[in-house]
């Protein structure tokens, strides 16, 4: 029978004989100079398909390297969103500070320090009950938060905090109408109260003499009375002044410097020279006593116009 394929050579004599060509190829590659035109024309061959072979593998690299970078540029994104509401929160206090400067130039010895410890916190709720204003935030009792803190952003006083929890805490929003916090005009440091009054654009002053030196778009700042809000912080900016003669106060209206409908990132405050460290039931006083402060001098002005009115 014969058969379709012959036997061919024997396999050490194939295995000898490629040898042979292979050493043969190499030394006159080396020695001979007219191979080099012949490998250059190999390689133009051999190269497509070279890069055929890496196609898959650059492709999983350049995978890997846009996610990697998504996942850098998010986390970029996310430490410089910080740090820009930290420098925001900072550069609140700069009008301040430079009124205060000039004021107290003469006073080498004393001069305006402010320290304050802040720590970034994330809203993760919105109160359901329509007649309360307030919000959860990620930071609790286990962060260092307590009952009274006060808590800004990068406009001005969003609040203090009302509850604490372990990881998480209630902040009471200034334009509760349980709300009440001193306040400073800016352009003649009256000092007044300013109280929420349920909407998120509005908030009243109250106890005011309709001989106050105050006028639509002054800057209203906390006062540090009570030693719960730190002084210099933006609270809102008088929108409206207007006196009735059948009322003993005139109606000073204000809208918030925070706009409350889109709150995302706050800011906890520590002051340094407040101690914390015991308690927290007891820190609200301090804003009452303050109040009643201004609300006393309110009065007297008052009563001290109407008293020169009667006279006249």
């Amino acid at each position: 029978m014969k058969l379709i394929f012959g036997r061919g050579p024997s396999v050490p004599l194939r295995l000898f004989s490629a040898l042979f060509v292979s050493v043969s190829l190499m030394l006159a590659d080396g020695l001979l100079e007219d191979f080099t035109n012949f490998r250059y024309l190999l390689n133009s061959v051999v190269a497509p398909l070279q890069y055929a072979s890496n196609v898959p593998r650059d492709m999983l690299d350049n995978v890997f390297r846009q996610f990697t970078s998504h996942q850098q540029l998010l986390i970029e994104n996310t430490q410089l969103k910080e740090e820009l509401l930290l420098l925001r929160s900072d550069q609140l206090l700069l009008d301040q500070i430079k009124k205060k400067n000039q004021l107290l130039r003469r006073l080498l010895h004393s001069p305006f320090v402010r320290e304050e410890r802040k720590m970034l916190a994330e809203v993760m709720g919105v109160g359901s009950d329509p007649y309360k204003h307030q919000v959860m935030i990620n930071k609790g009792r286990t962060n260092g938060a307590y009952k009274g803190q006060s808590v800004i952003n990068e406009h001005g006083i969003v609040g203090q905090i009302s509850y604490v929890g372990a990881h998480n805490s209630r902040v009471l929003l200034i334009t509760d109408p349980t709300h009440a916090i001193p306040v400073r005009v800016m352009r003649n440091d009256i000092l007044v109260i300013a109280a929420g009054r349920g909407q998120s654009d509005n908030i009243q002053l109250q106890n005011i003499p309709s001989s106050a030196d105050i006028e639509a778009g002054d800057m209203l700042v906390t006062s540090g009375l009570g030693g719960v809000f730190p002084e210099g912080y933006p609270v809102a900016k008088v929108t409206s002044f207007s006196f009735d003669n059948r009322r003993p106060f005139a109606q000073v209206d204000a809208m918030p410097a925070v706009q409350f409908d889109k709150l995302r990132y706050l800011l906890l405050v520590w002051q340094t020279n407040v101690d914390k460290t015991e308690g927290t039931e007891d820190t609200n006083m301090p804003v009452e006593y303050g109040q009643q402060a201004v609300l006393e001098k309110n009065r007297n002005d008052a009563a001290l116009e109407e008293q020169e009115t009667k006279n006249d």
